[in-house]
């Protein structure tokens, strides 16, 4: 039952899907204390490092967001890649990739939670066969869709794991391209403490450690969201240079990568997300003069 509704949902005008998800990201701010003071202190400290201000309106737009972020799932799951593909009505800045494939390079996306992320894969894996990592949704009963949908055409999908992490640098040895979200907040022992929008955050070394073990090109990805459900707007964006081989500055040119898409479409970024948090067994963030510059 639980299937066909999202097969239903997956079928809905994107304008429509966008309304429910609209109603849906509202019904939580009403009724989840705990997700409305997360989005406001996340936005409250966004608006404070860009020298802002976290309006009530922004506040609302963000609360709608995240739901769209949640009835889209249905089209990425459920809806022929056609479909899908066609939603995509421009990109920016893939030349980029074409001319890191041209000369060999593996490459390394990063897809932060900004705008619709499962289309942004599916855009890159419209282009380039790619490996991505995911870890288990906590509701077990969405894992088979969830799986079922993803791996599909180009894409395939390995646990967020020792194996997996294997098989993301198997796929870069052999000149291929991986999929990350740069943003995930790591386990214990897997991360640095790096400034996202000037508070530390607990950030994964995993990105810049297989970049650099295989000398590939990196770039950042998302699919915003244009108005009425007009479909999306995939941005590609290369790092600048290499990352560092210091492993709290090269979190912090992630982060700052991360940071510089954010700033395109604010209220699409999953502000409801804990990215602050301190996961079990990881040292306690570092005081504001010890904080990576």
């Amino acid at each position: 039952m639980l299937n066909g509704l999202l097969r239903f949902i997956g079928r809905l005008p994107l304008t429509f899907n966008h309304r429910l998800g609209a109603g849906l990201g509202w019904l939580t701010s009403l009724f989840s204390a705990r997700h409305r003071e997360l989005t406001r202190a996340n936005l409250d400290q966004y608006a404070m490092a860009t020298g802002t201000h976290a309006s009530d309106a922004m506040l609302a737009t963000s609360f709608r967001e995240q739901g769209k972020s949640i009835s889209e799932l249905a089209v990425s799951w459920t809806a022929p890649l056609s479909r899908q593909h066609s939603l995509i009505v421009e990109n920016s800045g893939w030349e980029g990739v074409d001319a890191a494939r041209a000369a060999g390079r593996a490459v390394v996306f990063a897809v932060p939670h900004l705008g619709c992320y499962e289309i942004a894969g599916r855009h890159i894996a419209r282009n380039v066969p790619i490996t991505a990592m995911y870890r288990p949704p906590k509701l077990r009963w969405l894992e088979s869709a969830m799986q079922e949908g993803r791996d599909r055409g180009n894409a395939t999908t390995v646990p967020a794991d020792a194996g997996g992490v294997r098989s993301l640098l198997k796929t870069l040895k052999r000149g291929g391209a991986v999929m990350i979200l740069p943003d995930q907040v790591p386990g214990e022992g897997e991360g640095e403490w790096a400034e996202f929008f000037g508070k530390p955050a607990y950030t994964m070394t995993l990105l810049p450690r297989l970049a650099l073990a295989a000398d590939a090109a990196v770039f950042f990805v998302f699919a915003e969201r244009l108005p009425n459900g007009k479909g999306y707007l995939v941005v590609t964006e290369p790092l600048p240079e290499p990352f560092s081989a210091d492993r709290a500055v090269a979190c912090r040119q992630m982060n700052a990568m991360v940071e510089q898409l954010v700033r395109k479409a604010p209220t699409q970024y999953l502000w409801g997300y804990n990215r602050y948090k301190q996961p079990a067994g990881a040292p306690p963030p570092p005081t504001p003069h010890e904080s990576t510059p």
